[in-house]
């Protein structure tokens, strides 16, 4: 796997282990999943890595829904990565429930970073994600699981991904197996909280330029689980972009562990000035507006302070003109 990709994966790793040594001994529903596994290309031969992070929360014993990101690797041609911001899943719980087989399906937007007659181009669209899966529930709170993916997209090639991973139950459950539904959160995720932040920034471009990302934030609770964030936002300086700007998002989140973690995924606007102005700018540049898809992770009380915050970030940029950048963040957040 390419240096640049491990900064998904740690995030990853990092949100399951972080979630499994903060947790008391009551929580909220949903599983928390990370995998790792192989990208075919659908009619060939060409293959790389996959790595896929998801949230998953029951909606009846037979129906679950979830939300995820997945990285495609790098296929020839093809550096191609995604969310699933919504899949439905049918499940059958067998084996005493111990064993939970599902099916799912749900809209793919996905990012993939080309190269035509050298021109570097990132292309933004949507597809389809097709999958099943077979989760073995533990004594533990841990899970296992094996899952195939058949994304389609109508634009872009077809895959199919093949992984594995462990999940964790953020609830202990009722019995064997997975919960049916997730009670209800009672306050708001979020009151008002001030973060500032420090990361890097990777361009999608092949090479992956990297720079010192920072930032600081402010973010307010509208109702129990949406959030909105104001936030300004430097990317750094590599050899593509030198580029800074405001952020305005809306986020979807949800407390676990009695308030002590808390899970989200945001959309919104970014306005910015790229200050690279050379020839690697045929066009863009100076001002622009553009997209942000988002996801974050915030562990607070530590045993001391119970205001303060460790905010895990992950922010996709989508330009119009070719200069998309993932950039991750680590920060301390002020609650108040």
């Amino acid at each position: 796997m390419p240096v640049s990709d491990y900064f998904g994966a740690l995030i990853c790793l990092l949100i399951l282990l972080l979630t499994a040594f903060a947790a008391p001994k009551t929580a909220s529903a949903g599983e928390l999943f990370g995998f790792y596994g192989v990208t075919n290309e659908a009619n060939s031969s060409n293959n790389s890595f996959a790595y896929q992070f998801e949230y998953r929360e029951g909606l009846g014993e037979n129906v679950a829904a979830s939300a995820s990101y997945l990285n495609e690797g790098h296929i020839p041609n093809h550096h191609r990565d995604g969310l699933a911001p919504l899949m439905i899943w049918g499940r059958g719980n067998l084996c005493d429930r111990r064993l939970s087989l599902a099916a799912g399906a749900g809209p793919y937007l996905y990012a993939d970073t080309t190269t035509i007659n050298g021109i570097v181009k990132d292309s933004h669209d949507v597809g389809g994600i097709f999958s099943v899966s077979a989760t073995l529930y533990t004594q533990s709170r841990f899970l296992l699981q094996g899952r195939a993916n058949w994304v389609y997209t109508g634009r872009s090639v077809d895959t199919v991904t093949a992984l594995i991973g462990i999940g964790y139950q953020l609830d202990p459950p009722l019995s064997t197996g997975p919960l049916p539904t997730p009670p209800r959160q009672k306050e708001k995720t979020t009151n008002h909280e001030l973060s500032v932040y420090v990361g890097q920034t990777i361009v999608n471009n092949p090479g992956s330029p990297k720079s010192v990302a920072t930032g600081i934030e402010y973010r307010r609770g509208l109702l129990r689980y949406l959030d909105f964030s104001t936030a300004w936002l430097n990317e750094g300086d590599n050899e593509l972009i030198r580029r800074n700007g405001a952020l305005a998002q809306f986020w979807l989140v949800r407390a676990f562990f009695d308030d002590r973690l808390s899970l989200g995924s945001g959309l919104g606007a970014y306005l910015a000035i790229d200050k690279r102005n050379g020839k690697a700018f045929d066009k863009g540049g100076g001002e622009f507006a553009s997209g942000v898809i988002s996801m974050t992770a915030s562990f607070r009380d530590f045993g001391f302070n119970p205001d303060i915050s460790l905010r895990l970030t992950m922010n996709r940029i989508v330009t119009n003109y070719d200069k998309d950048t993932d950039i991750f963040l680590m920060g301390l957040g002020y609650r108040f």
